[in-house]
């Protein structure tokens, strides 16, 4: 099932699902007891939100052993992992903006990684029941600031760096999906899943170690070989084989 927080003209937002290309409204929670209504609206007199709202955001740093070689970085031993803030935000299809502060802001394609319900100590072979879904991202990083900073907060953490959505699909099966990125229909990245030095449930277990997920939490796994710049009029694209595609445009920071 594919699940979407949307707004119907000046309506609150709503939680729904998508059946072929029309939404219907959910009524409860949709990390719990709920009900769908009928499909009757076309998507495309809505709009679609990121599809959840975490109280965390947990990304994983160089987790595709080409990712970490381009970035002249050794793969660590256990996850490295760090944390974006939730008002970071944006919608699919809203705009990223570049900073001043930096002069180098790139791309990160990413599988998210939706938590079902709250748990804490997961051993890994009990982490698919933590699991709600998965979605597509993109952690946007000022990478001048990221090597400059010696930690990542300030370079991760800029409004409008973290786009993810449009929905969540309760279904798809991340073990070997294919993850690209196009800037203005261009390629910049592509590597499957299964590159991924720690798998799902393997970050599942390690991050809940360290600290208790609540339902709706997302985990942005890491991202593969081919970052690149992001410039002001570019048009970035986030597909992930079977799943979905997320868009956002890019200007400048008026």
């Amino acid at each position: 099932m594919r699940i979407v927080r949307y707004q119907k003209k000046n309506e609150p937002p709503h939680y729904g699902w998508i059946l072929e290309n029309k939404v219907g409204p959910i009524e409860g929670d949709i990390f719990g007891d709920f009900h769908r209504l009928e499909a009757e609206t076309p998507l495309t007199d809505v709009k679609l939100l990121a599809p959840c709202q975490p109280s965390k955001i947990i990304c994983v740093g160089r987790n595709y052993a080409e990712h970490a070689k381009e970035q002249k970085a050794e793969v660590s031993t256990v996850p490295l992992i760090f944390l974006k803030p939730p008002s970071s935000i944006i919608n699919p299809g809203d705009t990223i903006l570049l900073p001043p502060q930096s002069e180098q802001i790139e791309h990160e394609a990413e599988l998210v990684i939706v938590i079902g319900r709250r748990g804490r100590n997961i051993i890994s072979e009990e982490a698919k029941k933590y699991i709600y879904g998965y979605t597509v991202g993109n952690d946007v990083t000022a990478r001048d600031l990221q090597k400059s900073d010696g930690q990542w907060t300030r370079a991760k953490g800029f409004d409008t760096f973290c786009p993810f959505g449009p929905w969540i699909d309760t279904d798809f099966d991340a073990s070997d999906a294919i993850i690209t990125c196009k800037v203005n229909g261009q390629p910049r990245q592509m590597a499957s899943t299964r590159d991924m030095v720690f798998g799902v449930n393997v970050l599942i277990a390690f991050i809940s170690s360290v600290m208790t997920f609540e339902a709706g939490d997302i985990i942005f796994t890491g991202t593969p070989a081919g970052v690149g710049p992001l410039r002001a009029g570019d048009s970035v694209e986030v597909d992930i084989e079977g799943l979905c595609k997320l868009v956002n445009p890019v200007a400048a920071l008026k």
